[in-house]
């Protein structure tokens, strides 16, 4: 038994490393620079790119050699500006292939890297939004509407405990839960309203599971950039459920920052790398 626990130890000490979130930015900040300027080449005219930029060098330089010829130096101004919008043109197809598919990969990267779990028997808090129709298409009067809140009722696994009582908002139609997790998982919590129920997924502990932080209805853009989950049913009385995950900083020499800043940057540097490596015209 302790040979086995020695061995895991072990593979846990050399495979750890390569699964940490900065390991992972980093990899992929490289495999995406590459996929950037490959793409970009077989997806643009380079000759005409090429052509583009050393007419623009020209133009720059007749700035710099007939600065003292004013109507040299305003020409050139002309077709600097001509020559910067030939260029964009050229290049602003391949950037079209280039930035879709990787805005549609950090999307889905963000749901690893963007927030971490809850950690264990720390509080959170679930918060569920009624539809205005959800809270007084029923009731006659404020008070009605009050008492379609306060039914509003949440189920709970035995992982998952409630530490303070529900909060109701009324001006937001909104019931705002405290919880905590007591063991790692992934859960499912269960919302009741209006006859209805709808579940919301929960991570505890410090895998790198797929979050979600918001379970929505409609609004199919902002599911699609802001949700893991699938849309709560058109009919449902709950409008959103959230949970306030923790947002995950990634340390780098002692300062901590959202994975997307330390992707954008080195995925800049390694595209410019491979470009130069490559011959690549960008």
């Amino acid at each position: 038994m302790t040979m086995v626990a020695h061995a895991e130890a072990i593979a846990a000490f050399r495979f750890s490393p390569l699964t940490s979130p900065l390991a992972i930015v980093v990899v992929l900040s490289l495999v995406v620079g590459l996929l950037m300027v490959v793409l970009f080449g077989y997806t643009s005219d380079q000759k005409a790119i090429s052509r583009a930029k050393d007419q623009l060098k020209a133009h720059l330089l007749a700035v710099r050699l007939y600065r003292d010829q004013i109507p040299v130096v305003m020409g050139s101004y002309g077709k600097i500006l001509r020559g910067t919008g030939s260029y964009l043109k050229l290049a602003f197809k391949p950037l079209l292939y280039v930035i879709i598919p990787i805005t549609l990969l950090m999307v889905q990267i963000d749901r690893y890297l963007g927030q971490t779990p809850l950690p264990v028997n720390a509080p959170f808090l679930l918060t569920v939004h009624l539809g205005e129709q959800s809270s007084n298409a029923k009731a006659a009067d404020a008070s009605m509407a009050v008492d379609a809140m306060n039914k509003v009722t949440l189920e709970l696994p035995p992982e998952i405990t409630m530490t303070a009582p529900p909060v109701h908002i009324d001006a937001d139609n909104e019931v705002v839960w405290r919880l905590a997790g007591t063991k790692d998982g992934e859960y499912e919590l269960k919302i009741v309203a209006a006859g209805q129920s709808a579940t919301k997924a929960v991570c505890v502990g410090s895998d790198l599971p797929r979050i979600s932080t918001v379970r929505l209805r409609g609004r199919f853009w902002e599911r699609m950039f802001s949700s893991a989950e699938p849309a709560l049913p058109e009919k449902s009385p709950i409008e959103s459920i959230s949970i306030n995950y923790p947002d995950r900083n990634i340390e780098v020499a002692g300062y901590g920052m959202n994975w997307i800043w330390l992707f954008f940057i080195l995925s800049m540097v390694a595209g410019f790398i491979f470009k130069e490596l490559l011959g690549i015209q960008i």
